[in-house]
């Protein structure tokens, strides 16, 4: 018989932590602790096998699975005294979901599942307290309401605003178990009304209906969003974790709390939380109340740490600390309950953190001997260093304070208000850079998040629901301010007497809780310390090297900064885009005469040479990879008559003429049409410029250093062995002119990007005049797929929605069908020319996952744009750890 059910707790546990895909990362850690000793609450798991079983046959459970949660809730009855449904002494549990991997988008927690109108009085029996137990009751059929029946949250708060009002209350803690039973009243009434059945009130009906919430909320729109965006296939499913309940709001004596063992904004190795007396756990992260601070060296005037005030349970919750970080060796995530002063866990994970604190943790950790240098690599995810390769706030900017709030997730962001995250969708997705503004923000905005630029909320602490999430996606944010009053229908936000209304601009650094009016002056990053260490370990066990797309000296600048060992591409055509160059181009595309063709070129050549110059200087010796003019002309042509005529006198012709040249270079699919090699072999004289401004370049650097650049001539959009031979023999020959009327020679290669399938299909053809291979996989997937990256975006988010492709092919590359074209002419291309080096030079040199792709082929290295080239860095270094290419070298 199939186990869809693992106990955990009172010396029960079914499970451990590698079980996580089974049990989801809750009831495997859930087992993990209970089995080293931590004071875990008695509970069971219901498997994500039961997810996968329950939307594979028609929302339907596994015969068995009644018989075993009923066998496992006897189970948590005998561990604790307390019997399910019993009206004198009644059994509360907590129904959480749990996916193998966080999911914020996923079902909120329900807590004290088991109350009905006879289970409270025994509740209250029991804890000698009316207050608390119906204080636990309302709690419940809100949470529930909510979360599984479907009822806006609203509308429990504005029964408890109401009886707030009418008892003269200000804070829910002021509250009368009086008051709270009126409250049930009006929620139990309301909750029928809105649903159209009676509130359940029995707890098998009330366990099953959570139970069927957890598995739901698999498939809402928030998680699949989540799991789009974090690539999370919907096979994997979701556990439930069903506990017995322990309450952190009977008393002052009771606490409930969120920590982490260490700054998961700084990566400090200090404890790092929030808690709040009498309080249940979603008090802390909802900014209902304002936690309080774990330890006494945090707490400012007028705060009580937890250390002063449960001095105990902070000295044996210290202790867990310790225990789970060297039992875990990760940082960890913490939520806790103290019962009449006893401590008991209730969840532990790795913790979430902004790429700052997972570099230092990772780091110190290594140094702390903790784990090694290559796990520490591993450690750190190379798409979040982009959080640390943009601008921050200048500090010498001019600024205007409009409110601050708490610094809950580092970096600086700037752009327009928005107040809901439909709308922050739309607008980002017309290219605008967006601040959402809420309240408080819930699952339902994940996706509003992750468009956004920066969070500013007037709620929540340091872990609240916006300060865990955005320092997840890397997001500035900014919790809490609460001298922000957000007025969602004016679309406004007041704070100190300003009012800033929906699309004005705003400034957050997330780094001091600090809000500005309009846009604040951003500096670089400083790349040392943590980054640098790291960086150096990754580089110390990757193979791959790494290269950079550039042709500006500042693109080449950055790229070296950022650690690239060569350029993998430079688009000769960016260059001639300049005002002082750009009419010699228009006058060399529209003369009919190869006579005026290399007239204008002879012009072209000094500024040519000279940009080659700098990128050989900046690059210092290492490799230059060098693309011949690649577009079709007539993207260089003007529009405007204006501008043809001054083409025209530049020539010594009319308009007339001009425009019929224009409309003779006119392409119906210029992509396909007369560009890359096939202008070198119809217009010699273009490829035997830039050939020698290439060659003229390379002697004069070194001459004035001593240190010969490394040129490597690429001839683009070659499909055949002709095409190559032809454009070759045009580079040579100048090569040989250039080093006799110089008396200097130097080594230098001719290789061929494909991007074509062609190419790739008979790439043993081509290598055999090729020196290299570059794979243009921008173009290559073009060309494959047959569709322009241009348009595919008006319709390719479906595809990826309806799992018609796993994700945007431009973005990750399509192993099975681009990826096989470069398997095939990475085999043909090394049988010819043993050795011959090949790399990757499409923006998916700079995606981790096709990153790995590159390693299991057996690349030389990858390109990519130069914000990009640390994140290449340690993709290599993760790929040459996981083995990737170890079938190829096996």
């Amino acid at each position: 018989m199939t186990k869809w059910v693992y106990g955990f707790g009172a010396g029960r546990n079914d499970g451990k932590a590698d079980m996580r895909n089974l049990l989801g990362g809750k009831g495997a850690n859930l087992a993990e602790m209970a089995s080293i000793g931590l004071p875990v609450p008695p509970g069971f798991t219901i498997t994500t096998e039961v997810c996968t079983y329950y939307y594979d046959n028609g929302k339907q459970y596994p015969k068995e699975l009644t018989d075993q949660v009923n066998e496992a809730l006897a189970r948590i009855e005998n561990a604790v005294g307390m019997k399910f449904g019993d009206a004198a002494n009644p059994l509360l549990v907590s129904v959480r979901s749990g996916a193998r991997v966080s999911m914020p988008g996923m079902m909120d927690t329900v807590l004290n599942l088991g109350l009905n109108d006879e289970t409270v009085l025994g509740l209250a029996k029991r804890s000698g307290d009316d207050r608390f137990a119906w204080d636990s009751y309302r709690r419940f059929i809100q949470m529930y309401g909510s979360v599984v029946l479907g009822v806006d949250h609203h509308r429990f708060e504005e029964i408890i605003e109401e009886a707030k009002h009418a008892s003269g209350a200000v804070e829910d803690t002021e509250l009368a178990a009086a008051d709270w039973q009126k409250v049930v009243a009006g929620y139990k009434e309301m909750v029928a009304e809105a649903t159209g059945k009676p509130f359940p009130l029995d707890p098998q009906e009330q366990l099953w209906g959570a139970v069927g919430a957890v598995f739901g909320s698999w498939m809402n729109p928030r998680a699949n969003t989540y799991r789009r965006l974090h690539d999370i296939p919907a096979s994997w499913g979701t556990a439930v974790n069903v506990q017995a309940m322990v309450f952190g709001n009977m008393g002052n004596d009771c606490a409930t709390g969120v920590c982490f063992t260490r700054d998961p904004s700084t990566g400090e190795n200090i404890f790092y939380g929030e808690y709040l007396i009498n309080a249940q756990g979603e008090d802390v992260v909802a900014g209902i109340r304002t936690p309080q601070p774990m330890s006494k060296a945090r707490a400012k005037p007028g705060e009580t740490s937890m250390e002063e005030a449960m001095p105990e349970a902070y000295a044996e919750l210290c202790k867990v600390r310790e225990t789970l970080e060297r039992h875990y060796t990760d940082m960890q995530d913490i939520e806790f309950t103290v019962q009449s002063n006893k401590l008991y866990m209730l969840q532990t994970r790795n913790g979430k953190r902004t790429a700052a604190a997972s570099l230092k943790v990772a780091v110190d950790m290594a140094e702390e001997g903790l784990i090694d240098h290559p796990e520490a690599v591993k450690r750190v995810a190379p798409g979040s260093l982009d959080q640390l390769l943009h601008p921050t706030l200048d500090p010498k900017a001019s600024r205007k304070v409009l409110t601050k709030g708490l610094p809950a997730s580092p970096g600086a962001a700037c752009g327009v208000v928005v107040f809901s995250a439909e709308e922050a969708e739309a607008r980002a997705n017309k290219g605008e850079a967006v601040i959402l503004v809420r309240i408080e923000t819930s699952p339902e905005d994940i996706a509003g998040m992750h468009a956004a630029k920066g969070i500013l909320t007037t709620r929540g602490g340091m872990t609240s629901h916006a300060a865990v999430v955005a320092r997840g996606m890397g997001r500035p944010c900014v919790a809490g301010a609460g001298g922000v009053v957000v007025d969602y229908a004016a679309g406004t936000l007041s704070a100190g007497g300003t009012l800033v209304h929906a699309g004005e601009t705003i400034t957050l650094d997330g780094a001091t809780g600090e809000v500005f009016l309009g846009a604040v002056a951003m500096i670089e990053p400083q790349l040392s310390g943590d980054f640098a260490t790291l960086m150096g370990w990754a580089d110390a066990v990757r193979r791959l090297k790494v290269r950079a797309n550039a042709e500006t000296p500042l693109d080449a600048d950055t790229a070296r900064k950022f650690g690239a060992e060569g350029i993998g591409l430079c688009r000769t055509e960016h260059m001639f885009f300049d005002a002082d160059r750009i009419g010699s181009v228009r006058q060399m595309i529209m003369s009919e005469t190869e006579g005026g063709r290399r007239d204008a070129l002879a012009k072209l050549l000094p500024f040519q040479r000279s940009d080659f110059v700098e990128l050989f200087r900046i690059m210092a010796g290492l490799p230059v990879t060098i693309r011949l003019l690649d577009p079709p002309l007539h993207e260089f042509l003007p529009h405007k008559d204006e501008e043809l005529a001054e083409v025209a006198a530049g020539l010594g012709t009319d308009l007339a003429t001009m425009k019929r040249r224009a409309a003779d270079l006119s392409e119906a699919n210029p992509m396909l049409g007369h560009r890359g090699c096939r202008l070198g072999v119809t217009y010699p004289e273009i490829y035997e410029m830039q050939a020698r401004a290439i060659f003229e370049a390379a002697i004069q650097v070194a001459k004035e250093t001593g240190s010969a650049p490394v040129p490597e001539i690429m001839i683009p959009l070659v499909g055949m062995k002709k095409e190559l031979e032809i454009t070759r023999a045009q580079v040579d020959k100048v090569a040989q002119e250039v080093f006799a009327e110089t008396g200097t020679t130097l080594d230098y290669s001719v290789g061929t990007m494909i991007e074509l399938p062609r190419a790739a299909l008979t790439a043993d053809k081509i290598a055999e005049v090729a020196d290299f291979f570059s794979f243009g996989t921008n173009d290559l997937t073009q060309t494959t797929f047959g569709l322009s990256r241009d348009d595919a975006g008006k319709f390719l988010p479906y595809y990826v929605e309806k799992d018609i492709l796993p994700k945007d092919p431009f973005v990750s590359i399509d192993v099975e069908g681009v990826g096989a074209l470069v398997e095939i002419a990475t085999e043909k291309g090394r049988k010819v020319k043993n050795g011959l080096k090949l790399g990757i030079c499409g923006e998916h040199g700079g995606d981790p996952a096709s990153i790995q792709f590159c390693e299991k082929v057996g690349l030389d290295y990858v390109s990519c744009s130069p914000y990009r080239v640390p994140v290449a860095r340690l993709a290599a270094a993760q790929a040459a750890l996981s083995g990737a290419g170890a079938d190829r070298t096996a």
